[in-house]
């Protein structure tokens, strides 16, 4: 039997931009996406490496930091408010040239509100990259505050996965191209569950879906390492071909404990999708938000454009997630497609300073981050 377990923690990261950056960028980041990394992803071609995660706009309450200036108080967040909010910020995605959007079951009505977004602008499931995630139950309530309660419920049964992915298709149908496990970890045992797994399997073949998995928490790496060796036909050898074609993990300048596994994953095959790159705003925030601001002039870049620049730049080559809640962030987010050009292309030397310094300066223990992040609170 499966125990409901609850959750404070979810995905998706958002990207908080800091005052005055755009007076950073250089005339040549305003025109990003032409120029930026183009590459295939979730088997899209011309995909660029950034992609925008709906966690902080398909529901009213969310982790990150400074929400409030963003979307208002908690007593406009309405359902309408959310959905038209959530509408720009997917326009300006679109306008940007982001073509992956990466939503969940538990993000409250992100699903339903990428479904009316998708319907509205008449795009077709070849010229977009959906992903979505079962193994959460939203409980929130479209509640801020809970009195306590959870806003989500993990179960990563068969039968969650029966009743969720029904759930999933009723709204996102043909346009889905990747379904994950929701925070997949070694304790939930979805990645032992025979009954559990066999339905995947017959999702992914009947479906001709991709299969991928998310991660959270410091043993990022082992669950990764589990889920690598578990192979797509039951009692096979994962050298034949492994179930999950893709791995969505937390990778930022303050927790990089999961690179040399997520390395792993991506010389296997696997995509890598990066969640919560700012560490929910930690990383432009305070005396670290400082000297990431400080590095970020020096190199002539906005500060967000740096931090998912540094993550894109990585050797497991990611989509990285833009967890954007404001079109302006989305805009100053695309900038980072901007600075790995100059990185990858032109090989700046001083953007290299820059990311270099930081992913040595700010590298923190992951006990360390974890903790803190259980402790951010929902507003």
């Amino acid at each position: 039997a499966h125990r409901m377990i609850p959750a404070f923690a979810c995905l998706a990261s958002f990207l908080i931009t800091l005052a005055g950056a755009a007076a950073l960028r250089p005339m040549s980041m305003m025109n990003t996406v032409a120029q930026a990394d183009i590459s295939q992803f979730a088997g899209l071609a011309d995909c660029p490496r950034l992609g925008l995660g709906l966690a902080a706009v398909g529901r009213p309450g969310y982790i990150n930091l400074g929400r409030d200036a963003h979307v208002g108080d908690a007593s406009t967040r309405s359902v309408d408010a959310m959905k038209g909010q959530s509408h720009r910020v997917m326009d300006a995605a679109w306008e940007a040239g982001i073509r992956y959007f990466d939503a969940a079951r538990s993000y409250g009505k992100a699903e339903e509100f990428l479904s009316s977004w998708l319907e509205a602008k008449g795009i077709a499931p070849g010229d977009i990259a959906v992903g979505s995630k079962w193994g959460y139950r939203y409980t929130a309530d479209w509640r801020v505050d809970t009195g306590g309660e959870p806003h989500e419920v993990k179960d990563h049964s068969r039968e969650h996965f029966l009743s969720q992915k029904e759930e999933t298709l009723g709204l996102l149908g043909s346009h889905l191209r990747l379904y994950q496990i929701h925070s997949a970890t070694l304790e939930s045992g979805i990645l032992t569950d025979e009954a559990a797994l066999s339905e995947l399997r017959k999702f992914k073949e009947e479906r001709g879906a991709r299969l991928g998995l998310s991660l959270s928490g410091v043993k990022q790496a082992d669950t990764l390492r589990v889920a690598m060796a578990v192979p797509l036909a039951a009692g096979g050898d994962p050298a034949n071909g492994r179930l999950f074609d893709c791995v969505q993990a937390t990778w930022n300048l303050l927790e990089q404990s999961v690179g040399e596994a997520l390395s792993e994953a991506r010389a296997a095959g696997m995509d890598v999708i990066i969640k919560e790159a700012m560490a929910n705003g930690r990383l432009l925030s305070g005396p670290v938000g400082s000297t990431v601001a400080a590095k970020a002039a020096a190199a002539g870049c906005s500060a967000d454009a740096l931090c998912l620049a540094a993550v894109m730049s990585q050797p497991f080559r990611p989509m990285v997630l833009s967890g954007a809640a404001t079109p302006d962030h989305v805009r100053s987010n695309a900038g980072a497609l901007d600075v790995v050009r100059r990185l990858e292309g032109e090989a700046d030397a001083e953007v290299r300073k820059a990311i270099d310094a930081l992913t040595q300066e700010l590298r923190v223990d992951p006990e360390a981050y974890w903790s803190e992040r259980s402790a951010l609170t929902w507003n």
